[in-house]
């Protein structure tokens, strides 16, 4: 079983259903009420507010407008309505000592003003929450990056194997596999083992000749051709015949591939 080849397939499939999820995820994000910190004071300063929650570690709130809640006669203390609990509005504070600062003069004096009618004094719910909250947060934006990170590192790696598969099949280009048939009588060609093309051979045997004894020929100042195109269908013996000649001079036949 090829595990790599399993693993590049889930991680192929995983990357985009992460990403489409985490996409669906901000988007439905980005389509919530969006409040400013300038709305967020000004509903708190305009009496506005009747029962907030707030976790001083991650600097989560939660806020019930004063129509939502009302005074629960077994507790004694401003509650948001069962109907309303789920209306809530949230924002998440930057600074929350920055908050509680600008914020509590206002609401001590609001339930200053109405110790007489505690249903419209504001609840203060404050909740000393863990010191992970933050990294919840962040959890979505790393995952994505790790994501897209891991994705362009499998890409790039798939490319550098294809560019240096194919520097490899250019460089092996001139490589050619040498047979000694000379060395070997058993698997030698010769001309006697090409059936027919009689007049080939008579043309191929001055190579023949030259390969065999060349210092005969260039005493006489006579040149060998560069180069014999044997042309012809597939089927018809042009390598047979190459094979042959080799053969037939004792000396290594080189093949390659023109492809």
């Amino acid at each position: 079983m090829n595990y790599r080849k399993i693993l590049t397939v889930l991680v192929y499939v995983a990357v985009p259903v992460v990403l489409l999820v985490l996409a669906l995820h901000y988007v439905g994000l980005a389509k919530k009420e969006k409040i400013y910190y300038s709305e967020l004071l000004n509903a708190f300063y305009s009496d506005q507010v009747g029962y907030y929650s707030l976790n001083l570690s991650s600097g989560d709130m939660e806020y019930w407008a004063r129509e939502q809640v009302a005074l629960n006669k077994e507790t004694g203390k401003v509650e948001p309505l069962e109907k309303e609990k789920n209306n809530s509005k949230k924002y998440s504070l930057p600074n929350v000592e920055l908050f509680l600062m600008q914020t509590d003069d206002i609401i001590q004096e609001r339930n200053r003003e109405n110790l007489e009618a505690p249903e419209k004094q504001i609840q203060v719910n404050l909740i000393n929450g863990g010191g992970g909250s933050w990294l919840i947060q962040i959890i979505p934006t790393v995952l994505i990056g790790g994501m897209v990170v891991t994705f362009v590192f499998i890409m790039m790696r798939r490319m550098n194997s294809s560019i240096m598969g194919e520097n490899n099949r250019s460089m092996s280009f001139g490589k050619a596999r040498m047979r000694q048939q000379g060395k070997d009588e058993k698997r030698k060609t010769t001309f006697a083992d090409v059936a027919g093309a009689d007049e080939e051979k008579e043309e191929l045997a001055e190579i023949v000749g030259f390969l065999r004894d060349p210092k005969q020929y260039n005493d006489l100042g006579a040149r060998i051709p560069k180069g014999v195109l044997l042309v012809g269908p597939p089927g018809t013996g042009k390598t047979l015949l190459a094979r042959a000649v080799a053969g037939e001079a004792d000396v290594p036949f080189f093949s390659i591939s023109g492809s």
